[in-house]
């Protein structure tokens, strides 16, 4: 199994319409051996959308793993000081949390795991889905990618008539992003054709 003895903070921020995509990589890495701990943002925590409630994404995400969800900026504080994962991964990474963690703000649960885990100089996977990769957040998206133990999922524009500054990591992507990351490099091409499998 690729991912065995791998320990895995997954945390999931609130793109909502992205999280049926993210659940199903969660089950991919479970089955594929990694030990994966849920870490979630406040918005995941509490809000209800069109795309499903809270309670279900919470309940779904701990059957997956068989973890208690970290939802606090208490509960992640000690992820760095205990070394409890060998990566991070944020799937999916909002354009809120993208600016933030460019900035160096602190003030959810899954920065702060981000926060602590790099103070160990290990691995951290982001898998953006913003409305505006290609607007007020390219420049975060240019600070990150040359930032030392961030790596990318692959990414592109998902709907360039409609939403021409809106990007999306393939998410499907993730697993093959955590081991080039793990070994201490970038996979590559980063930027892709959404749309083209």
């Amino acid at each position: 199994m690729k991912f065995a003895g791998l320990k895995i903070g997954f945390a999931i921020t609130g793109s909502h319409c992205t999280i049926h995509e993210v659940t199903r990589v969660m089950k991919l890495l479970v089955d594929e051996g990694a030990e994966l701990t849920p870490i979630i943002s406040y918005s995941v925590e509490r809000m209800d959308t069109r795309f499903g409630k809270a309670e279900d994404w919470k309940n779904q995400f701990k059957e997956i793993t068989h973890k208690e969800i970290i939802h606090t900026i208490q509960g992640a504080e000690p992820i760095g000081p205990t070394k409890m994962f060998d990566c991070v991964v944020i799937a999916p990474c909002t354009g809120n949390t993208l600016a933030k963690l460019a900035n160096g703000i602190t003030d959810t649960p899954v920065l702060m795991a981000v926060k602590s885990h790099l103070r160990n100089q290990k691995p951290v996977v982001l898998a953006i889905s913003s409305n505006d990769g290609l607007g007020l957040n390219a420049r975060n998206i240019g600070t990150l990618l040359i930032t030392k133990n961030i790596y990318l999922v692959p990414f592109g524009q998902d709907n360039p008539e409609a939403k021409a500054n809106s990007l999306v990591a393939h998410m499907d992507k993730i697993p093959d992003t955590i081991l080039m990351a793990y070994a201490g490099k970038q996979i590559q091409p980063i930027l892709v054709d959404y749309l083209a499998k």
